[in-house]
């Protein structure tokens, strides 16, 4: 028999070839479907000299080969390194068809220690490790589908006013006080700043390099007279760490521990928005991938202008309305 149910009705598959014996066992829920394309597969790398057979390997070995070929592929592989190292102690003695109950195990374990989306960071190691190795045949599924992210709330609609801003700056360094105002002034990432050199800073604008962009696209950035005594600063000499550290005492000691830096990215696109501009402009500045990306994140500021505009006009009819019908009264 090549396949078979088992008394937990996961369907096997074993096959014997050429004296080569090969056992898989599927995930739960896999069709007889399922099973015969595994049959064909392994009966097919068998006759060919190289080619992997596909397998159950450990999820150690899986995320081992994600992180060479993250170092070798990503920009930032020391980040993929870290989300996955965080959930290193729950791969260990673990396989491949078993990622979904192991992701399920860690959002348990961990859930009440790291934010949803930090926890989705590394489930999302996980995921990529389990992809690649499908994508070169060595599982039998592509068990990184099976994975389910935690839901996140992600919208936020904290912004600051400039005074706020005042009180946070007025309680850091001078380093981290100039990256404050930067990115209120530019709505650039904390990244985008620390990455700034002389170079950058051009006589009425400044640029921001594509590799130091999120999009990977050049950005030009204007250069506003309350920016420029900050730009006199830069390069800033403070790293991510020391900036991270910087912010969070500064928000601390004023008052608002709730406030991220990138709060203040999210301030500038509110302020220009409310202040009259025009979706298209705030998008470029802030290097959207599409006027839609703002549009959707600032929908609830335009719904607002929306209602100012239709009171104001009513409102005006209505007053108007009421002053002819007195007039009247009055002939």
């Amino acid at each position: 028999m090549s396949n078979w149910v088992d008394k937990e009705g996961r369907r096997h598959v074993g096959v014997m070839l050429r004296g080569r014996r090969v056992h898989r066992i599927l995930s739960k829920g896999a069709t007889t479907g399922d099973a015969k394309r595994l049959e064909a597969e392994i009966r097919n790398a068998i006759g060919q000299r190289g080619v992997p057979v596909p397998g159950d390997p450990p999820l150690v070995n899986l995320m081992a080969d994600y992180l060479t070929h993250a170092r070798a592929r990503l920009r930032s592989p020391s980040t993929a390194e870290h989300h996955a190292n965080r959930i290193g102690p729950w791969l260990v003695g673990r396989r491949a068809s078993e990622a979904r109950a192991v992701a399920a195990q860690i959002i348990e374990d961990l859930g009440s220690k790291y934010a949803v989306a930090t926890l989705n960071r590394s489930l999302g190691t996980l995921k990529r490790a389990l992809t690649l190795a499908w994508d070169k045949r060595a599982t039998t599924h592509n068990f990184g589908a099976e994975i389910k992210r935690d839901l996140e709330h992600n919208e936020r609609d904290v912004f600051l006013s400039i005074k706020q801003v005042k009180a946070i700056a007025d309680q850091a360094s001078a380093q981290v006080r100039a990256a404050i105002w930067i990115a209120l002034y530019t709505g650039c990432r904390r990244g985008e700043i620390l990455a700034l050199t002389k170079a950058d800073i051009g006589k009425d604008a400044i640029t921001i390099r594509g590799a130091n962009t999120k999009s990977l696209k050049v950005r030009t950035v204007p250069i506003v007279a309350p920016l420029r005594q900050w730009l006199k600063l830069v390069p800033l000499k403070i790293n991510f760490e020391g900036l991270k550290t910087g912010f969070r005492r500064a928000r601390v000691d004023a008052g608002m521990p709730h406030i991220t830096f990138h709060d203040l990215r999210r301030s500038c696109g509110t302020l220009m928005i409310q202040a009259g501009v025009d979706l298209y402009v705030v998008s470029k500045l802030l290097g959207h991938s599409s006027v839609a990306v703002t549009q959707k994140r600032y929908a609830h500021l335009q719904i607002d202008r929306v209602r100012d505009g239709l009171e104001a006009t009513f409102l005006h009819r209505r007053l108007h309305r009421r002053g002819a019908g007195k007039a009247k009264k009055r002939a």
